[in-house]
């Protein structure tokens, strides 16, 4: 079985008890990975890891520290990976929720490696993805290609090639760490899907604040600039999407 990380900032004690809980109920040994603040980063460590005029050109809108922090945290889990003795490792945040198949699930995809996949993520808020192609991984599990990578990294892995691609190429960075990798045919990465996802989002109770509140103020200020961004982004993205779909690129 490939080994469990999960990113965690110090003064949020009561997810990383609620994530313990849920892995250990189920047999699954984890390693707690400390999660970078971005909040406490002074604007030197910024300016070395994010990229603001790559943001301004190619990102949805500008990232708030909470997200700088973010990525660098998922950065540290690769690398934790990179450098491991297993073929790869399995990642979370501390606010996933298990399914009662979580521990088989990863077991299954600790044997499945390598063949058509290079991370593989264990959550989608669609639960009914359109998939380029799509596979069963057991009786009650399927593994798919999804046409559009979900967002969401609360629960994913990486073989360890992977996670050293990622890792070696990560900074600097001027999308979210979650948004980078819908963009596949950058990343260079086949991104499958488990259905139905063993995992779901918990408990979102967080002493330090979330990203979401953050971007929620930072876009208070935004106004029309921030709104004709957003869709530049999109139609920018949607257009690659589909152009590289049609190439069988990822799949």
């Amino acid at each position: 079985m490939w080994p469990s990380l999960v990113i965690n900032l110090a003064d949020n004690t009561r997810r990383m008890e609620n994530s313990a809980t849920a892995l250990t109920a189920q047999g699954l040994p984890f390693e707690r990975i400390e999660a970078v603040n971005g909040w406490q980063m002074d604007e030197a460590e910024v300016v070395q890891v994010y990229d603001a005029a790559a943001n301004r050109r190619r990102a949805r809108h500008p990232l708030v520290r909470p997200e700088i922090g973010c990525y660098l945290s998922h950065i540290a889990a690769w690398e934790r990976i990179a450098e491991a003795e297993a073929a790869g490792g399995f990642v979370f945040e501390d606010d996933f929720q298990a399914g009662d198949d979580l521990a088989a699930v990863l077991g299954l995809l600790s044997q499945d490696s390598g063949s058509d996949w290079d991370m593989v993520k264990l959550f989608s808020f669609d639960r009914a993805p359109k998939c380029v192609r799509r596979r069963a991984l057991d009786r009650a599990h399927e593994l798919v290609i999804p046409y559009r990578v979900p967002t969401c990294l609360i629960g994913y892995g990486l073989t360890r090639d992977a996670a050293r691609h990622l890792a070696a190429r990560a900074r600097p960075f001027f999308r979210p760490v979650d948004e980078d990798q819908k963009f596949f045919w950058e990343t260079g990465l086949r991104v499958a899907l488990v259905l139905p996802p063993p995992v779901s989002v918990g408990d979102q109770q967080t002493v330090t604040g979330t990203i979401g509140k953050a971007r929620r103020s930072a876009g208070e200020a935004g106004g029309l600039a921030r709104f004709w961004r957003g869709l530049r982004y999109q139609a920018h993205y949607r257009a690659a999407l589909h152009w590289h779909r049609a190439r069988g690129t990822g799949s």
